[in-house]
């Protein structure tokens, strides 16, 4: 009789432990998937913040700089760009884009509005889908970009950090053409 009820403890005990942590598993993957969809609407938002820089900067005005600068406006926003996509691809073990190069940054040809616009707006479709598409179970993994290691999540995040930088680099830009910036856009 004691080694049945010993059994039986053992046993609810087993089945109890079994559905605690699965119940844990679920709460850390609900979790992770809330995170997720924050991290997607933060890139739509960003998205459209750029997306209203890029229309506030008159379009005779995109290869202006000032004296002090390394690069003109496009060619901020286009650096935003090729960074958008080589660190998310690599953070998503994606291809990048075609025309990700950082070369493409100081190309003549690519400094004009709709050219900018439309390489700005694909580096935040691709952001958009990585995330979206991305594997959280290797959030935690190891990845090396520009030779620097980092996990993957931390990589996501360096990327929409580095984004940020440089349309707060340009805030200045449209400043000195005497245009009032974007407001800001935090929800």
């Amino acid at each position: 009789m004691t080694k049945t009820i010993l059994k039986a403890a053992m046993l609810i005990a087993g089945v109890s432990f079994y559905f605690t942590s699965l119940c844990q598993t679920s709460n850390q993957t609900l979790g992770l998937t809330d995170i997720r969809s924050q991290m997607v609407a933060d890139w739509e938002r960003a998205k459209a913040y750029t997306i209203d820089y890029l229309n506030t900067m008159p379009a005779d005005k995109y290869t202006y700089k000032p004296n002090d600068s390394v690069r003109t406006f496009a060619g901020h926003m286009l650096h935003l760009a090729m960074v958008n996509v080589l660190i998310m691809a690599t953070a998503n073990d994606l291809q990048p884009l075609p025309w990700a190069q950082l070369a493409r940054q100081n190309s003549p040809t690519a400094q004009n509005k709709d050219s900018v616009m439309y390489y700005v707006t694909g580096s935040y479709d691709f952001a958009i889908n990585a995330v979206k598409n991305s594997d959280f179970t290797k959030w935690s993994e190891l990845k090396t970009v520009f030779g620097h290691q980092a996990t993957r999540l931390a990589l996501m995040n360096k990327t929409f950090e580095h984004q940020t930088h440089h349309r707060g680099q340009t805030t200045i830009y449209i400043r000195m053409q005497n245009i009032t910036p974007p407001n800001e856009r935090l929800f």
